[in-house]
């Protein structure tokens, strides 16, 4: 079943995220360069796999699955050892905090980004969006803390491979907007990049997609082999 599943990634993208999971579980997959530059994600091959035209998505027997938090639930759910089993005591709490980087961190970081697409009036977007996304990092910051095996505990989960990424993207993006971002005002969050990062998983992923030495605590523009981040 694992030998299966084909990632359909752009570098330094939500994609990153499933990489790094399905390294850090060990899982073989395949990737696809879903090409930005071309708007490859528009295109009638890449809708069929996923209509709504973001990226990831990820190719299984079972059929594609698309959604940065879906598709870690599924490969948790699927292989098992990477979130609570639906049964297990903390399983609502582990949900409840994969949702809160998807459906607030996450969303709140995309539309930071690409306020130009939502109002002619970016600059202000942008400078009411960074106090929210702020009081969740510190929401976060202090959940790190507490070393839950699914958030901050010894081995990353899931959870923890969505953050640093996001970590990442707030030292980065958009360019020339991230003066209001410091991972050092976060010292839970910045322990826990710096740990992450050295493992061979996050070695690995920032081989492939070129994102330097050290890619949640001292982030630095992509420079992929293949495809574009932008």
């Amino acid at each position: 079943m694992s030998r299966d599943l084909r990632l359909h990634y752009a570098p330094d993208n939500a994609s990153l995220v499933i990489r790094l999971a399905l390294l850090e579980r060990g899982l073989p997959f395949e990737t696809v360069l879903v090409d930005r530059t071309s708007r490859a994600q528009d295109s009638e091959t890449y809708l069929r796999i996923n209509p709504a035209g973001r990226i990831p998505a990820l190719e299984t027997n079972d059929g594609p699955i698309f959604e940065t938090a879906a598709i870690l639930l599924w490969l948790s759910d699927r292989f098992g050892g990477l979130l609570p089993a639906p049964d297990a005591p903390d399983r609502g709490a582990a949900l409840s905090w994969l949702f809160f980087l998807s459906n607030t961190l996450h969303a709140d970081l995309r539309l930071m980004f690409y306020a130009e697409r939502y109002t002619a009036d970016a600059a202000g977007l942008r400078a009411s969006l960074a106090p929210q996304v702020t009081r969740s990092l510190n929401l976060l910051d202090a959940q790190v803390a507490q070393a839950a095996p699914w958030l901050g505990g010894d081995v990353p989960s899931p959870l923890d491979l969505y953050l640093c990424a996001m970590l990442r993207w707030c030292a980065l993006y958009p360019q020339g907007g991230t003066g209001w971002f410091r991972l050092g005002d976060f010292p839970n969050l910045r322990a826990l990049a710096i740990r992450t990062e050295a493992r061979d998983s996050a070695r690995i992923a920032a081989a492939a997609e070129g994102l330097g030495p050290r890619p949640f605590s001292a982030p630095q523009p992509a420079n992929p082999p293949e495809g574009s981040a932008l």
